[in-house]
């Protein structure tokens, strides 16, 4: 068997963060690395599965119909954020299932910010308002992230969540996907 060195392996690796060369989840990256992306990332899912829970109260209890379906659609929304993100986790090889134990044991943290409980309908729209602009500003960074995996899961959490209020996000993201695409001659498969 080839020995591995793993000082080369590690100087490679920091040679691509510094052309700033994105890394594929199943490219060689330092244990310590991996581990504290998974620990991210899943913190993230968590935050995005814990953050349906307001909305989720007041289904019933919305004033009419049709913030019934607009509560039921950001439920919704906030699942497929959760959903991308364990993705993420799973392809950088930790077991969705073992994660989501760790947030029910308490192992694994999430956003605070969801424990403040909404009395009121106006409490439901004035935090999920603030929660939804705190979130964008927190992941809006990420996108350029060096895991290529994470970065375009960050893209499709940010636009969406920003969806009705920004056509420049949408903007960027069709020119990130073309390029991105070239990038890896995709563009010839289609």
């Amino acid at each position: 068997m080839k020995d591995i060195n793993i000082s080369e392996l590690e100087r490679k690796f920091q040679e691509k963060i510094d052309k700033d060369i994105k890394i594929e989840p199943k490219d060689w990256m330092p244990d310590d690395y991996r581990q504290t992306l998974i620990r991210q990332i899943s913190q993230h899912a968590h935050s995005e599965i814990v953050g349906m829970l307001p909305e989720g109260n007041w289904i019933t209890r919305a004033p009419n119909l049709r913030r019934k379906a607009v509560l039921l659609a950001k439920v919704q929304d906030e699942a497929g954020h959760g959903l991308y993100l364990y993705s993420s986790v799973e392809t950088l090889g930790a077991n969705r299932e073992e994660t989501i134990d760790d947030l029910h044991s308490g192992k694994a943290k999430y956003s605070s910010i969801f424990n403040y409980p909404t009395v009121s309908w106006a409490d439901m729209g004035a935090i999920g308002w603030l929660v939804d602009g705190a979130a964008i500003m927190n992941q809006v960074p990420l996108m350029s992230d060096v895991l290529m995996d994470l970065m375009h899961e960050q893209w499709c959490v940010c636009v969406r969540k920003n969806l009705f209020t920004n056509d420049k996000v949408l903007k960027s993201w069709r020119n990130w996907q073309k390029e991105r695409l070239f990038k890896r001659k995709w563009h010839k498969m289609l």
